[in-house]
């Protein structure tokens, strides 16, 4: 029997067309915001200055129905869309204006019917193009009030832990929407931790694009004593090793002792030379936020401590938290 030759590799072929076809993609989607956009921008000006009303965009839609036959995405609706879409964004710096483009229609539709103010539409635009999310997945971070969590967890880092490095702002959140992984009220440690391995394409895209994942149960031996991270990251902006801790019940002050400790062995044993110090996510089932200050204050570890929730949250009950808060800070 003649031995099988085996064919050459053509991995590069493949690579070569996929990213040629992603870029056609993006230089598509740059023509049709910036059509969307100079559409726009004209019926805005229409309406202001020659008296264009409801009547008339809806004749402008019958128009183009037959002018244009065959192309989609010009219906009355989306048109109204197009004119909101410039009136939004008209006045917006050049480097927002940039980004812009980046984004998929869809996901523009879902901005500008979906954010109620600037900064939180702002804030799902750099978003979304820093994380590169689908349609699907900026849907499921307004859903779960991403916005509202970054928020809360930057400004309590800014008085539960000053050891961070500058650059965690927008890294990490005060509460992880973990509903993927329809737990049960009742379940344990293990349960939530192998949930969280198993589902880990879930949990990256909550965490962050940074996020890679190193393994669970990251075992630490210091002296006669084994110990082991149930979850270890790292954070490829802040070139860091990131520990995560799970406890199903309240935060308690003696968690922050495990954490360090787990901390200072990655720091000491694991850290390469060239990494930034290890930074730990002590993830709870609740947390009191006066608690939580006072048994960080003396704390020189660079650590936080967050919520996770089995379910997408209330909006308004985190708006008013992050008000009550922001309130709070005033008046100290």
């Amino acid at each position: 029997m003649s031995k099988l030759t085996p064919h050459p590799d053509f991995s590069g072929f493949a690579e070569l067309i996929n990213a040629r076809r992603t870029r056609a993609f993006r230089l598509v989607n740059y023509e049709l915001i910036d059509l969307y956009w100079e559409i726009g921008s004209r019926i805005s000006k229409s309406i202001q200055n020659d008296g264009w009303g409801r009547g008339t965009v809806n004749q402008l839609a019958e128009y183009l129905a037959v002018r244009v036959p065959g192309v989609r995405g010009f219906s009355v609706s989306n048109l109204w869309r197009m004119r909101q879409f410039y009136e939004t964004w008209r006045n917006t710096s050049e480097e927002l204006a940039t980004l812009l483009r980046e984004l998929a229609w869809s996901s523009h539709v879902d901005l500008l019917g979906r954010c109620k103010t600037t900064t939180e539409r702002e804030f799902y635009l750099q978003h979304a193009i820093r994380e590169n999310y689908s349609v699907r997945e900026l849907r499921r971070a307004i859903d779960s009030a991403t916005f509202e969590r970054v928020a809360l967890a930057n400004a309590k880092l800014a008085t539960v832990s000053r050891v961070l490095p500058p650059k965690a702002k927008h890294a990490f959140k005060d509460s992880y929407i973990v509903e993927f992984l329809e737990l049960p009220p009742d379940h344990s440690e293990d349960e939530l931790r192998r949930g969280l391995a198993r589902r880990l394409r879930y949990f990256l895209s909550e965490l962050g694009r940074d996020f890679t994942f190193i393994g669970e149960q990251y075992p630490i031996q210091v002296g006669t004593r084994d110990g082991f991270v149930d979850l270890l990251f790292f954070h490829r902006g802040l070139s860091s090793l990131v520990a995560i801790e799970l406890k199903i019940t309240a935060f308690e002050p003696e968690h922050i002792g495990q954490l360090n400790f787990y901390l200072e062995a990655l720091d000491r044993d694991v850290r390469k030379a060239h990494e930034n110090p290890s930074i730990g996510i002590l993830l709870c089932k609740t947390k009191d936020d006066e608690v939580v200050e006072y048994a960080m204050s003396r704390s020189i570890s660079p650590a936080l401590v967050a919520e996770y929730q089995l379910q997408l949250p209330d909006k308004k009950l985190l708006q008013a938290k992050l008000h009550e808060f922001f309130e709070l800070e005033t008046d100290a």
